[in-house]
């Protein structure tokens, strides 16, 4: 890769790093586009400079370790309220949704997406529980218990698959450094 070419290519690597940072809070899968980046990376420059095939196994196996902890943090708060499966699944999907509506709704740019997200995917993980707890006959006062673990699982879940986003793009940035 002559000069130039090299240049451009990384500016792009880097962009794709923080579109990917960008997706995870949004509950899109933000560090498999981080992952993908980085072997797109690797195969174009030939592992010549920069970040090598361990590294992308090493990110692989880091997005993996986001999505595990994602969904058990998200799920593990409203179990232990004695959430059932069905509330717990309902909080997901409706975190989701509630994610993606929410990242349209505030008109700010990118700040306002970002928040919109967050708080969708709080209040949907909380709709969910509460529905699906619901639709189990549980009384109001245990729903609304539930669905605040939900919501805050759903919170923790998030801010720990990000950490594992960040940790990525820090890994691929050292390694263009080292």
């Amino acid at each position: 890769m002559s000069g130039l070419s090299w240049w451009l290519s990384f500016a792009v690597l880097q962009l794709l790093q923080m579109l990917g940072l960008s997706a995870s809070l949004v509950m899109l899968p933000g560090n498999w586009l981080m992952v993908l980046a980085l072997a797109g990376w690797v195969w174009l420059s030939g592992g010549v400079s920069g970040p090598g095939w361990w590294a992308v196994c090493a990110a692989g196996v880091l997005a993996v370790l986001g999505e595990v902890l994602e969904t058990v943090l998200g799920s593990a708060a409203a179990s232990r309220r004695g959430a059932t499966r069905r509330a717990m699944l309902l909080s997901l999907l409706l975190s989701m949704v509630g994610s993606l509506v929410g990242s349209v709704l505030l008109p700010i740019p990118f700040v306002g997406g970002v928040i919109g997200a967050i708080l969708g995917a709080a209040g949907g993980a909380f709709a969910g529980a509460w529905l699906g707890e619901a639709w189990a006959g549980t009384e109001p006062e245990q729903r609304a218990q539930i669905g605040a673990a939900a919501m805050k699982g759903r919170l923790i879940g998030m801010a720990a698959k990000l950490a594992v986003g960040l940790v990525i793009f820090c890994l691929q940035a050292v390694l263009f450094v080292f």
